[in-house]
């Protein structure tokens, strides 16, 4: 069989959430392996999924689109979908973010009142 993949995908074994339906509905799945580009999802029962749906790694925190490329039974073959921005920001990120923006503001505050005492 020729392989299309463009990256080599690497062996994971992660817990993963699909999300789908303006997020109502979720199922857990197994992260088997994963590339930047895509990864191979296990489900414990079939699943009813849609062809695109949002796919949370618990480990890492990752959220990203997906979109089915192939399918059988329990197991799912899904590519990745860039975001609006085309960036990708874990969700530990995210919190590290938030987190140095408010002690930015905080210290930008206390320049202020420095600034107004002299």
């Amino acid at each position: 069989m020729e392989e299309r993949r463009k990256a080599q995908r690497s062996r994971t074994y992660l817990g993963g959430q699909v999300e789908f339906n303006p997020r109502c509905l979720r199922l857990e799945c197994l992260v088997r392996n994963m590339s930047p580009n895509g990864a191979r999802l296990i489900f414990p029962r079939s699943p009813a999924i849609p062809e695109t749906f949002d796919l949370t790694i618990h480990q890492t925190g990752d959220k990203r689109r997906a979109r089915i490329i192939w399918r059988t039974e329990k197991e799912a073959g899904v590519s990745f979908l860039e975001d609006e921005i085309g960036i990708v920001v874990s969700l530990e990120a995210t919190r590290r973010i938030k987190t140095l923006e408010a002690e930015r503001d905080a210290l930008a505050r206390r320049v202020a009142q420095f600034s107004d005492q002299t």
